[in-house]
């Protein structure tokens, strides 16, 4: 990343790692709903297929 006027190295390194926080937990929030879509795309390939 380019080096900008006035940009604060320690903030925007706390900002990138906050997103990343929020990344991974929307990610761990999803977990659950995985086997379910698997189930559910397994039923519509089987079920489309002849």
């Amino acid at each position: 990343m380019a080096r900008v006027a006035g940009r604060n190295v320690a903030i925007a390194w706390i900002a990138g790692v906050l997103c990343a926080g929020v990344v991974l937990a929307l990610v761990w929030l999803s977990m659950p709903i995985v086997p379910v879509m698997a189930s559910f795309v397994g039923d519509a390939l089987r079920s489309a297929l002849p």
